[in-house]
């Protein structure tokens, strides 16, 4: 069971940002991309994330985007928010994306802050807007400096969260004490982009996480969210150690996209594991480290592998 938007939440507790499947010959996997949000919305997503980083979103194209939005939303209905990144540093490309998810029945997009030319925040600003002013849905904000070289400044975000579609942020600065004071100042939905700090986010008042584990652990995730609420925060804690297991696994090596996809693979939603370049898929050893990882957190017993897959050679 899922946890219901509200106004402090507006795309649930607990999103996961989906692999895309492909198929051995690099093509987009519609079936299993449904297959696959299904799946993560009957073990616990309130939401899915649709062409982030950990989609390969550098490397599909505008007609697949939307068409993996298309299928993702036939396959939850109202289930569950379908989030759709809308993300370049390229800002006609990122309104074209934009306006495709929205086409194709998307519930809101992510935009993260443009990447590799590192503007300045003015354009950061003015990037952003110009999304936010595409279409109807509403926005979430992305800060991950870490990958795109420049951090929202505080101002930058006090002028976006006037605009009316912007209302919320995944946060992956690292920077808990940071995001806290930015969702009490700006009046933002503040979501960890770590799933390690989930508890620390909550505890500063954010509506949830953008995670990576959700692929296998959504519902201990959810389950966290809620005895947090509960005011059982001991209970949260014992709940949230049971993932730490699959955390360390899937973003330890920080190649989330390729060992989330060797997580599915394991837990029987896809039957491969590849990814386009620059992206390889996980190694037998990457495979053997999530096995271990899944059992651990006690989400493999049960699981149906792909017989025999061999590991693709991309």
């Amino acid at each position: 069971m899922v946890l219901p938007a509200t106004p402090a939440r507006p795309f649930g507790a607990v999103l996961t940002a989906m692999v895309t499947p492909m198929t051995p010959d690099g093509a987009v996997d519609l079936a299993a991309a449904a297959r696959l949000a299904k799946r993560l919305v009957d073990d616990g997503n309130d939401g899915l994330v649709l062409s982030g980083t950990t989609g390969e979103s550098p490397t599909t194209h505008a007609p697949e985007k939307q068409d993996l939005v298309r299928v993702v939303v036939d396959a939850v209905g109202d289930r569950a928010a379908v989030v759709a990144g809308a993300g370049s540093n390229d800002t006609d490309h990122a309104l074209r994306m934009a306006e495709q998810a929205a086409e194709a029945g998307a519930d809101g997009l992510l935009v993260v802050s443009p990447y590799y030319s590192r503007p300045s925040q003015e354009g950061v600003y003015r990037h952003v807007t110009a999304i936010a002013d595409a279409t109807d849905l509403p926005v979430m904000l992305y800060d991950v400096p870490g990958r795109t070289g420049v951090r929202i400044a505080p101002a930058t975000y006090a002028r976006l969260a006037a605009h009316d579609r912007v209302v919320a942020s995944k946060d992956a600065t690292g920077d808990v004490y940071a995001a806290a004071k930015l969702a009490a100042a700006t009046g933002l939905a503040f979501y960890s982009g770590d799933d390690g700090l989930l508890l620390p986010f909550l505890a500063h008042g954010a509506a949830g996480i953008v995670s990576v584990s959700g692929h296998a652990v959504a519902g201990p995730f959810a389950e966290v969210v809620r005895r947090f609420d509960a005011g059982d925060h001991a209970g949260a804690l014992e709940v949230f150690l049971t993932t730490t297991p699959v955390i360390d696994a899937l973003n330890g090596a920080g190649f989330q996209a390729v060992m989330a996809k060797a997580a599915v693979e394991l837990l029987g939603v896809t039957d491969n594991r590849f990814l386009r370049l620059p992206n390889v898929a996980a190694t037998e050893d990457d495979v053997a480290l999530v096995r271990d990882a899944l059992a651990a957190a006690g989400v493999l017993a049960g699981a149906t592998t792909a017989a025999g897959a061999a590991a693709p050679t991309n």
